[in-house]
């Protein structure tokens, strides 16, 4: 693209142009020119937090003025604590090993060529998220880390924090050998300016979407650039008839209300019928306590009278909020049958103390992530030791998971011989 081509373009294509431009000069960094940038950015927004919290609040006004519920402002929210925290998630990823360049496989052939296959950069990655700003920051952590460039596109409910999250890295990388190029913001709040990216074939190299059910739905569907599926998160909890009575309540509490907003929280308590005759009363009177408004099928509200009833649609909705959904079932079978009905292969939980049950619900769930008795809040990459995520991958191919440094490159074949030729 020429330089007038450039400046007539439309946003979305002038930032990806600068990011394409930029990624050669990234790919070729040391390990240690990108973990002295990112110490520089993540001490750069301690150092700034007062103006990230003053953009913050400005976002956070907006969001009450139009009716945000109080679970999305809770994503939105910043306060000195969560951006020391931000600050610490790249400095984890500083601390892990740089991935780009590994040798992943090296051998000879007959004819005397000797191959390699090596840990390389995507390219330039295009980041479609909702509501959480700490994203901005994780997403470009990973990437530079990686040696990828990187086009953010976050939600509007977060359009001032994110727009001062990225002037203070920009401002940082001046004084780095990272080009500031490498991240790149959309300001466009439209959805035109998602849709542009989704076509932006040769620009882009892969798009990752992170939010509600809609969002990717409309990147996955409507894309020409590939994609890495992150899924909406439907999360379940089973409790079978032999669980301990306070493991499963501390598992399903920790679940549901440590962190309702966020994807890997609990939507569905499954309970086996003789365990819901004894201790389901219990349960719910907890989860009241806690401010939890349950809904559940016909069995769950004949034992508990005070919970509403759960619609069809309940059970396939990712409520990000302080509602559960209970079904009582009567066994194994019947609660792995309802995960597959309405799970969305993210993160999924027994609690038993039958070893057969534990492995068959460990083998025959089809999810991300499996949990035998520990709560599905876990699937996260600080918590699997991976630092920042750039998302949790609920599809199969490349990546599945929280996709922490790996993830977030390709590989290539590098050749060397002494002048061979194929016959």
């Amino acid at each position: 693209m020429t330089a007038q081509q450039t400046q007539t373009a439309s946003e979305v294509v002038q930032k990806a142009t600068l990011a394409k431009k930029a990624a050669p000069r990234l790919a070729n960094l040391s390990t240690e020119q990108k973990n002295n940038a990112l110490l520089l950015i993540a001490d750069a927004l301690v150092a700034e937090s007062a103006s990230i919290i003053e953009a913050n609040k400005l976002d956070l006004a907006e969001g009450k003025k139009n009716g945000t519920s109080d679970s999305l402002l809770d994503r939105i929210k910043l306060d000195e604590k969560r951006v020391e925290a931000i600050a610490q998630g790249l400095r984890e990823v500083v601390d892990l090993a740089d991935p780009v360049g590994d040798v992943l496989e090296e051998f000879d052939r007959p004819n005397g060529l000797h191959i390699r296959k090596i840990r390389v950069p995507i390219g330039v990655i295009g980041m479609i998220y909702e509501a959480r700003p700490n994203v901005t920051v994780d997403a470009a952590g990973l990437c530079l880390k990686t040696g990828n460039a990187v086009v953010l596109r976050g939600g509007s409910a977060a359009l001032q924090s994110n727009k001062r999250i990225v002037e203070v890295m920009h401002e940082t990388l001046s004084r780095t050998d990272v080009p500031a190029d490498a991240i790149q913001l959309v300001l466009d709040p439209n959805r035109s300016s998602v849709d542009e990216m989704l076509k932006l074939n040769g620009l882009l190299d892969v798009l990752i979407p992170r939010g509600g059910h809609s969002l990717i739905q409309n990147v996955v569907q409507n894309a020409t650039v590939p994609v890495i599926e992150t899924g909406a998160g439907i999360c379940h909890t089973y409790i079978d008839d032999t669980a301990q009575y306070e493991m499963a309540l501390n598992i399903a509490l920790n679940a549901k209300v440590q962190r309702p907003s966020v994807c890997n929280s609990m939507e569905t308590l499954l309970v086996h019928r003789s365990f819901a005759q004894d201790r389901l009363a219990s349960l719910a009177q907890t989860f009241s306590e806690n401010k939890v408004e349950l809904r559940g099928d016909a069995m769950a509200r004949e034992l508990v009278p005070s919970i509403n009833a759960a619609s069809d649609q309940d059970w396939d909705t990712e409520y990000n909020d302080y509602i559960l959904n209970i079904r009582v079932v009567d066994g194994l079978d019947e609660a792995m049958e309802h995960i597959r009905r309405h799970g969305t292969m993210h993160s999924e939980c027994i609690v038993t103390e039958t070893a057969e049950h534990a492995a068959r619900f460990l083998q025959e769930v089809d999810a991300a992530a499996v949990y035998h008795n520990a709560s599905t809040r876990f699937t996260d990459g600080f918590e699997f030791g991976f630092g920042a995520e750039i998302g949790i991958s609920t599809q199969k191919l490349h990546a599945r998971g929280p996709m922490g440094l790996p993830e977030m490159t390709s590989t290539k074949y590098c050749i060397s011989g002494s002048g061979q030729i194929r016959g």
